[in-house]
């Protein structure tokens, strides 16, 4: 059943035309985020055609901006220590090598903002 899920997948939201903001995959899940919940019951019951669906709500993604080639190394380790207290939904990097984007839950957003705010940009301050 793998051959052609994704499509299958993006199909149904495309019915809905409602777009994609984050993705995520495995070789068992796929992990979508979208902004417009509008046709968000009609989705998941295509979806659950495909397969297990769960929704989760109050969620909210931080993009952090920088310099994430792929030769260069250090960056993830700084932002993943920074957040070490706080629950990270989904990861997705790739779509760009200047970002990395983080999902969360909505009530950690100004903690997770303080955390990397101080972590990437104050310590070098504080030494």
């Amino acid at each position: 059943m793998a051959y052609g899920f994704l499509r299958k997948v993006f199909e149904i939201f495309e019915t809905y035309k409602t777009p994609i903001d984050m993705i995520t995959t495995s070789e068992v899940a796929v992990s979508i985020t979208i902004d417009d919940s509008q046709y968000i019951n009609q989705i998941a019951k295509d979806l659950q055609e495909l397969g297990s669906v769960e929704i989760e709500v109050d969620q909210t993604i931080i993009c952090v901006v920088g310099d994430f080639r792929t030769a260069r190394t250090g960056s993830a380790p700084e932002i993943f220590e920074a957040l070490n207290t706080i629950p990270l939904k989904m990861i997705s990097y790739g779509g760009s090598p200047h970002s990395l984007s983080l999902l969360i839950d909505k009530s950690n957003k100004i903690d997770a903002l303080k955390l990397l705010s101080k972590h990437l940009f104050n310590q070098k301050n504080d030494k």
